[in-house]
C-alpha cells in the first residue's frame, strides 16, 4: 500500500510503499477513503508528546470501509463503512476504565500518534473505537466530524449554556466554522470573535447573530454590553486574547479552552470572585452523537481536498491557517 510516514521528530512526510497491516484478533482492517488533517497531527510531526516511537503514519480523522477483521470481531462485517477518531483504544482494566472514563485510560492509545493512522490506503483500528458511518454522509466531508466536529459539538454540549443564552465562538477556522454552526443549531445567541472582516460574510451566512472584529472593536466591552457570555469557546491559539476574554463572561459564565495553547494564561483571580465564572478545557465528545446531530441539522464541514501524495502541502496550509477550512486527504474514495 501507499502511505505517508514520519521517521523522526521534525522529519518530512515520506510517501512510500509499506505492507498492508494485518489486524490483530481485536482489530479491523480499514480501507481508508478519506482522512482529515488536524492540528493534532503536529504532535507526531514535531515530536511533542512523551514516549513517541517512530516511524509513524499520522492521521486520526478517518472514514473508510472494513476490508478485513481479526478472529475476535463479531459486531462488524466486511464492507461496513466506519470511522475512527483521536481515541485509539483503552485497556478496560485501569481505575478510569472501570468508571467508564475511557478517554482517561492510563494506557490509552491515540490514532496516528501512538499507533499508525489514516495517511495511508489501509490502517487497522481496535474494535472498541470504531463507529458506524451513516450512508448519507460523504466520506470527505464527514472525515473532519470524527475529531474536529466531535470536539466542537461536545464542548458546546457541555459548556453549561442553554437555548437562548449568549455563546461566543473565538476563532472562525477549522474548528470555529463547525462550532458556529453547532451553536446556532443548538439555539444559542451566537457571537463570532475574529480578527478582520474577511470572514464576516461567512459568519452571518452560517447563522451568526453578531460578528465582532477583534482587531477594531473591544470584544470584552461588546460582550458585556450584550449582558456577558454564558460561554466562550476558545478555538484560536492565542493565550493573550484568551486571557483577556475572561472579562467578557457573564454571571456563572465559563471560558472553555478547546485549542492547544503553549503559552501561559494571565488571568486575574478577582474576575472569578463573586461571579461564579470558571475556566475549563475540553477534548472529549461522542462521535456517534456528533454525526447524528450533524446530519439532523445539516452541519457540514467546508473542506479542501488533497491527494495522498500532497499530504505535506495540505499539512503546511493547515498549520499556516490558509486552508479553507479543513484539509482532507482523498485516498480510496
Amino acid at each position: 500500500m501507499h502511505a505517508i510516514q514520519i521517521s523522526k521528530p521534525g522529519g518530512d512526510f515520506e510517501l512510500l510503499k509499506r505492507e498492508i497491516p494485518v489486524p490483530l484478533a481485536n482489530e479491523v482492517l480499514i480501507k481508508v477513503e478519506g482522512c482529515g488533517i488536524c492540528h493534532g497531527d503536529a504532535v507526531i510531526k514535531e515530536g511533542s508528546f512523551p514516549g513517541l516511537t517512530y516511524p509513524r503514519i499520522p492521521g486520526h480523522e478517518v472514514i473508510g470501509i472494513i476490508a478485513g477483521m481479526g478472529s475476535e470481531i463479531t459486531n462488524w462485517k466486511t464492507g461496513d463503512r466506519v470511522g475512527v477518531g483521536w481515541h485509539g483504544g483503552h485497556c478496560f482494566r485501569c481505575k478510569e476504565c472501570r468508571k467508564g472514563n475511557f478517554w482517561s485510560c492510563e494506557k490509552a492509545e491515540i490514532t496516528g500518534i501512538t499507533r499508525d493512522g489514516g495517511y495511508a490506503e489501509y490502517m487497522t483500528a481496535r474494535e472498541e473505537v470504531v463507529v458506524s458511518i451513516p450512508g448519507e454522509l460523504n466520506s470527505l466531508e464527514g472525515a473532519p466530524l470524527v475529531c474536529a466536529g466531535r470536539t466542537a459539538f461536545g464542548a458546546l454540549k457541555n459548556c453549561g449554556a442553554q437555548a437562548g443564552d449568549l455563546v461566543a465562538i473565538h476563532g472562525l477556522g477549522g474548528l470555529g466554522h463547525l462550532a458556529l454552526q453547532y451553536a446556532v443549531k443548538m439555539g444559542f445567541k451566537t457571537v463570532v470573535l475574529s480578527r478582520g472582516t474577511t470572514k464576516e460574510t461567512l459568519a452571518y451566512k452560517s447563522g451568526a447573530h453578531i460578528y465582532i472584529d477583534t482587531s477594531s472593536e473591544d470584544a470584552v466591552k461588546e460582550l458585556n454590553n450584550l449582558g456577558g457570555a454564558k460561554a466562550i469557546l476558545c478555538l484560536a491559539p492565542n493565550s493573550e486574547e484568551i486571557s483577556a476574554l475572561a472579562a467578557g463572561l457573564g454571571q456563572n459564565g465559563k471560558l472553555v479552552i478547546v485549542t492547544a495553547v503553549n503559552d501561559p494564561l494571565r488571568i486575574y483571580p478577582n474576575l472569578f470572585l463573586g461571579h461564579g465564572r470558571s475556566i475549563s478545557g475540553f477534548t472529549g465528545g461522542d462521535i456517534t452523537e456528533t454525526l447524528k446531530f450533524s446530519l439532523l441539522t445539516n452541519v457540514i464541514p467546508i473542506v479542501e481536498v488533497f491527494p495522498l501524495e500532497k499530504a505535506a502541502q495540505a499539512y503546511e496550509k493547515m498549520m499556516d491557517s490558509k486552508v479553507h477550512f479543513r484539509a482532507v486527504l482523498k485516498i480510496n474514495a
